[in-house]
Formats: structure tokens, sequence, C-alpha cells
């Protein structure tokens, strides 16, 4: 009898383990734990994030070749039309991660962003197919000269451009934050499996990327545009079908009922406004911090003779703010990372357009496709980065993670200096190549100049990744409130949204002040400073690195988890 009892017990602490709490699954059951989450679901997402980085790469790699070939752009319009375009890309996330999180839901968030997605996809497709970018040559004064594109058609191109950013604005930080979703935080093994999650996710969504990149850009310089676009738009059809054929194993998190995040934040400045005129001496609770000091004035109650006693807010509410807030300046002294990040898929590109490309007879390596060098930077470094850099940190730090989010980050920032250090440097041997070959006044020579002088550009570029972008997500994950996590995501991608914008800004400064006498931005290269424009980023980005640095400093992290640093 006492054995039946045992077994029974055991029974029931089995099945109540099984459960996840705070969680359903797809009927809006309770979510089992060996039938829904984990890794068989992340695996999947993880697979629907590579197919969609492949669309998105697949097209911002090389447009500044489309927008300066097919399209007659010049070169300095080229580089502010992707840096805007790239920019909107990456800002759309705030508001995608907004209806998500306020209103639609993760999963319905994606799949609504997937059939957008797809949509620009298309249109981008058939914008290529028009028979005007073919025929590129028209005549004037009875010459053959070459001509742009019907003004309709560019303007197919940049609509279904936007459809594009539109699209990723709600799928890239649903998406991640999704597949975090599918760990239970409170059960010990798979919160140490989401722990591992992101760097799992950047290391295969990068794996991933590499050969199919190197094939598509040759696909785009070489054979067609219309496939070089139309394999994306495949890409993200697939992502769509597996994310959907996947719902069966997804766990939901059930929303709370209280007030929405976004509200409940936006309450506490509202109250510290109002009650900024009243003393706070001995009325206000000791457990408040004394950082960020004037939102301490929301935990007062406010009466006034005309109206109600209005209720104030609680601590944690409070502390909740100041989370959020001290994001800002992290956030601020992270934006020139992103300026230089911008420039790879434009300027490092077009470097690689002036030299010598030939690796075989007939074959001459796609300019864009050097950007999977950063790639095999990321898929080489990253185990090292997690088997000996960081053991060898624990070490000497005695933190479980070697060092921590921020350090990690400033680690990154500091290698992309070097970065465009060495950019800056051979840029500088190109144009002496050039001007020492009698090269300067011709747009279209091909400089004596391997192109494998710019290896290490993008070899430091793509370690500075390992370290910064990988920090910059679980930071901004891991520290915002739990219900804006897609939000935090999105406050990741902002950086390079508004980086994108201010190097668009930059350019376009620039291109005024130089572009009458001596442009730095010239279509033809060889008469071009981008030597100078590299300086220039490598001043902006100490200067950022030392900002980054203070702010670190005095930031205190949000304890909420098992994990603290």
């Amino acid at each position: 009898m006492g054995k039946g009892l045992e077994e029974a017990v055991r029974a029931e602490e089995e099945e109540r383990d099984d459960v996840v709490d705070g969680a359903v699954d797809f009927r809006g059951g309770t979510a089992v734990r060996s039938k829904t989450g984990s890794w068989r679901s992340a695996g999947l997402i993880i697979g629907v994030e590579v197919a969609e980085r492949i669309a998105y790469y697949g097209i911002q790699g090389n447009m500044i070749s489309y927008l300066t070939g097919p399209l007659r752009q010049s070169t300095a319009t080229a580089a502010e039309n992707i840096n805007v375009w790239s920019g909107t890309a990456s800002l759309l996330p705030l508001l995608g991660a907004f209806l998500a999180d306020s209103f639609l839901g993760r999963y319905r968030t994606i799949i609504l962003a997937s059939l957008v997605y797809i949509l620009g996809l298309g249109l981008l497709t058939l914008s290529a197919m028009l028979p005007s970018l073919s025929n590129s040559e028209c005549q004037v004064d009875n010459e053959l000269k070459s001509c742009s594109p019907p003004r309709s058609q560019v303007i197919l191109l940049f609509i279904s451009l936007y459809l594009v950013a539109i699209g990723q604005g709600g799928h890239k930080p649903c998406v991640q934050a999704f597949g975090a979703d599918q760990f239970d935080e409170q059960h010990p093994k798979e919160h140490k499996d989401r722990s591992s999650f992101f760097n799992w996710w950047y290391f295969t969504m990068c794996a991933g990327c590499l050969a199919t990149l190197s094939i598509l850009n040759y696909i785009q310089d070489n054979l067609s545009w219309v496939l070089g676009f139309g394999i994306p738009c495949i890409a993200m059809i697939l992502a769509l079908l597996v994310f959907l054929l996947g719902t069966m194993t997804y766990r939901f998190n059930i929303q709370q009922q209280d007030e929405r995040p976004f509200r409940r934040i936006g309450r506490v400045f509202v109250a510290a406004i109002r009650n900024r005129r009243i003393g706070r001496d001995g009325i206000l609770p000791k457990q408040s911090s004394e950082q960020f000091e004037f939102l301490n004035k929301a935990l007062l109650e406010l009466k006034d003779k005309d109206s109600m006693e209005e209720e104030s807010c609680s601590p944690s509410e409070v502390e909740e703010a100041k989370a959020v807030l001290r994001l800002v300046p992290i956030w601020a002294s992270t934006l020139i990372y992103a300026v230089v990040f911008a420039q790879v898929p434009t300027f490092f590109t077009k470097q690689g357009v002036t030299l010598k490309r030939t690796i075989l007879p007939g074959i001459d390596i796609p300019p864009a496709s050097l950007q999977t060098l950063m790639t095999v930077a990321i898929v080489f470094f990253s185990p090292i980065y997690d088997r000996l850099f960081v053991p060898l940190a624990r070490a000497i730090t005695g933190k479980p993670s070697g060092i921590t989010m921020l350090q990690r980050i400033g680690t990154g920032i500091l290698i992309s200096v070097s970065s465009i250090v060495v950019a800056a440097l051979v840029e500088t041997k190109r144009l002496k190549i050039a001007q020492e070959s009698g090269l300067v006044d011709d747009a279209e020579a091909i400089v004596p100049m391997s192109i494998w002088w710019l290896v290490p550009q993008y070899l430091l570029f793509g370690m500075s990744e390992v370290f910064t972008m990988v920090g910059l997500q679980e930071f901004f994950y891991d520290q915002v409130p739990n219900e804006l996590r897609s939000m935090g995501l999105a406050l990741y991608l902002s950086i390079f949204g508004a980086g994108n914008f201010i190097s668009s800004f930059l350019i376009s400064v620039i291109e005024e002040v130089t572009g009458k006498e001596d442009s730095w931005f010239a279509n033809n290269l060889n008469k071009a400073h981008l030597n100078y424009f590299y300086w220039l980023l490598a001043a902006l980005s100490v200067m950022g690195l030392a900002f980054f640095t203070f702010f670190s400093k005095s930031y205190i992290y949000n304890n909420k988890g098992i994990r603290r640093q």
C-alpha cells in the first residue's frame, strides 16, 4: 500500500514537472515540457532566421553594385540610398516589437511580417525583369549612350525595398525573442540552454549564410539580377512554410492581464513630471535606488483639492522604468560602431570593384562576396571565444561568463577601430598605386593591386561582431523587463538603423562640402578620398569607445535572472 502511494506521488511530481508554467501550446492548453519548446522548436526557428538573413543580405550585400550599375546612380547617391534604406529596416523593428508585445503577439506578427516580406521580394524581382534594365543604351544626338531606367521602374524598386524593410521590422525582433521563449527560465537545464541560445543563433545564422551568399553574389554579378533577387524570395517562402509547420511544437507565453508594460513604464515618467515640484525629504520609500532620483517622485501620491487622490506608482514600477532609462547612454555610445558597420556593404564593396579580382582564368571574385569573410571570421572565432577565451577569462576574473556583457561589447568596438584603421591604410596604398600607374583619370581602370589586400579589414570586423553583436543581443534582451523582450531586441537593431542614418548624413554633408572640387566620394574612386572618410570614422570610433567605457563603469545591472555578472 505504501509503495503504491509512493509511486503515485512520484508520478504526480513528474507530471507536475512536465508542465511549463506561464506558457500554453498552440491549442491554448497546458504546455507539456516533453512535447513542446526547447531545442526542438528553437532549432526550427533558427532555420527560419537563416533563410531570412539569406534573403536580406542577398539584397543588401550587393545593392551598391545594382544601383551604380543598371540604375546608373552615382557612388555617393547609391551609398546614401542604401544607408537610408538599411537604417529604416533597422528602426522599424521598434514598431514591430511594439505591436507584438502590446497587441498581436510574436507568432502572429512573424506570419504577417513574412507575408509583407515575400510581397516586397516578389516586386523587387519583378522590377529587375522589366525590359528597360537590360536595354541600358539610348540614342542621343545620333550616338548610343548609356541612360537611366524609367522613373516608374525606379519607384517600383524602392517600393519593393521598403516593403522588405517593413517585413523585416516585424520579423527580426520577434523571431529571436520567440526562439528564446521556447526555453523555460524557471527550469535549470532549459535556463542554461537559453543562455547558449544567442551564441548558437548567431553562429548558425552566419554559417548558413556563408556559402549561399557567395553563390548569390556571383549570380547577381555574372548571370542575372532577376535570378539573384528571385532566390531570396523563394528562401522567404520556404522560411514561412517551415515556421508554420513547427506550430504544433511551439510554446506561447501567457499574456499578463495587468497593465501593459509600455503604459506602465510611461505612467512612471508622467507621474515623476507631475510630482516634480513636490518636496521629497522623509516621504520617499527607503528602498528606492538613488540613480535617476527624479523618477522616485513617481512614488508619491498626488493630492489635489479639485481632484480625487491618484494612486502612486509602485517601487517595482519605478525600478522598471529606471532599468529602461539606463539603456539610453549605452545605446547612444554604440552608434559609431553601427556607422562603421554601414560601410561594409557600400564603400568596402566599391573598393573591391577597382582591384584585381581574377582567381582563375575567366573567373573573377564578386566584390560583394568578400563580405563572407566576416562570416568566416565569426564561424572560426566563435568556438575559440566559447572554448578558449571564456575559460581563460573566467580563471582571471572569477565571473561565470569570463567578462561582463558590457566588457564584451567594448572589446568588439575596440577591434572595429583597428578594422577601419586598416581600411584607411589599404585605401591610401590603393590610391598611391593608381597614381603611380597613371590610372587616376580612368574611372574604369583596374588598379594593379590584389583584392586580397581587403581581407584583413573584413576579418577584423568579423571578429569584432563575435564580441559586440552577440553582446548587444544578450544585453538588450536580458536588461529590459520580461514583457518587453521583443522591444529589447528591437532596441539592439535600432542602433544599426540610427547608425545608417548617421552614415548617410555624414556622406551627404561631406559630399556637399567637398563635391564641387575634390570630392571624397567621386564616382571615379581613383580620384576620391575614401581614406579620409575612414580616418574620420576611426577618430569618431575612438571617441565613441571613450564614452561607452565611461557609461559602462556606472551601469547597474538589472538583477532578475540566475546568471549575474
